[in-house]
């Protein structure tokens, strides 16, 4: 059991409404809550679903809750639902592997750096001249290039690639299958064929930030393609040679930047997003997810589309488009009138 409703709000700096000693084992989703589970609530229409699930109790944001409302099933009320629920499922996050630990699969080359409490995982590979943090995390088949460096307390999960000369912040999070350093691309068209353009940058990951799964971030043609410190970018993301990332941005999973955009801080960007490369997104910018991104967007702007525009004209045209059918029978009607 997790705790009373009174214990729980406690922990997460919460108020219990409804009785305080009712006993949570679990927290679970909405559609899959019993009598002895927590659900949560972010928005009006998830607590009405909540208030009618089978769940025992709700977290809730307490701008969601009206103070004369009737009471109709246990809260812990908080001012933000999102973080309290972080704060207590944090209690079931799986614990990571900690050294000092060295599998005898693995192969380091003995010019490389370990820090002394670094674990290092089966089959993991270690060239020359790489440096590993202390208190890092190497699961198994990761490979870690020449040269590469990972930061303190790292986590490269198993089948990650780090390539030669690529850099690795402190606290940096690799999910599964990603690959820091991958060749940028780069090609120039000569006598009707293609002839590569050799990339000799590297990909520099600042504090803090987390790749996703299968994720590619390329390495620049020259200099660094640099990612800011606390970015974090979802599976499936392509990032393109020379781009610049800047601090504590957000990218959703399938986005695509084409090689040196440039990512200001604290931008926000949606799934399947875009961009066709040397081009400037400002600062706390949002891009709507599906965009397809063609030129330059200024601080604090909000767009999304195909090609993408600020968000309000693209909602007009979207109600323009869904209006064209009637436009097209007044029309027709016309056209009857006047043939007769």
């Amino acid at each position: 059991m997790l705790g009373t409703l009174a214990d729980l709000a406690e922990r997460v700096g919460g108020k219990a409404a409804g009785d305080g000693a009712l006993p949570i084992a679990r927290i679970a989703a909405i559609d899959e809550a019993g009598p002895d589970a927590l659900t949560f609530a972010t928005t009006p229409a998830y607590l009405q679903a909540a208030l009618k699930s089978n769940a025992g109790a709700v977290l809730v944001d307490e701008a969601l809750v009206e103070s004369d409302a009737e009471q109709r099933k246990a809260l812990i009320v908080v001012p933000s639902a999102r973080i309290a629920l972080m704060q207590l499922l944090r209690a079931f996050d799986r614990p990571r592997r900690r050294g000092p630990y060295r599998h005898p699969s693995a192969w380091i080359d003995e010019s490389a750096e370990i820090g002394p409490h670094a674990y290092i995982g089966p089959h993991v590979v270690v060239c020359a001249h790489a440096r590993i943090g202390e208190n890092a995390t190497i699961e198994a088949s990761a490979y870690i290039g020449e040269g590469a460096q990972i930061g303190t307390d790292a986590l490269i999960m198993p089948q990650v690639r780090i390539m030669d000369g690529s850099v690795v912040g402190d606290r940096a999070i690799l999910h599964p299958g990603a690959t820091i350093g991958s060749e940028g691309f780069g090609y120039v068209f000569i006598d009707g064929h293609f002839e590569r353009i050799p990339q000799v940058g590297n990909v520099v990951l600042g504090h803090d930030v987390e790749i996703g799964a299968n994720t590619c971030v390329d390495r620049a043609q020259t200099g660094s393609t640099q990612i800011g410190d606390g970015t974090k970018i979802d599976n499936l993301c392509q990032i393109g040679h020379n781009c610049r990332i800047g601090r504590n941005t957000g990218i959703a999973a399938q986005t695509g930047l084409a090689g040196s955009t440039v990512l200001g801080d604290y931008v926000l960007v949606g799934g399947q997003a875009g961009f066709k490369g040397h081009i400037t997104i400002g600062s706390r910018a949002k891009i709507g997810a599906g965009s397809a991104v063609w030129g330059d967007v200024p601080d604090d702007a909000f767009v999304s589309g195909r090609p993408a525009r600020p968000h309000k004209d693209e909602l007009r045209r979207e109600v323009m488009v869904r209006n064209l059918p009637k436009l097209v029978a007044r029309v027709d009607a016309l056209e009857k009138t006047h043939g007769e």
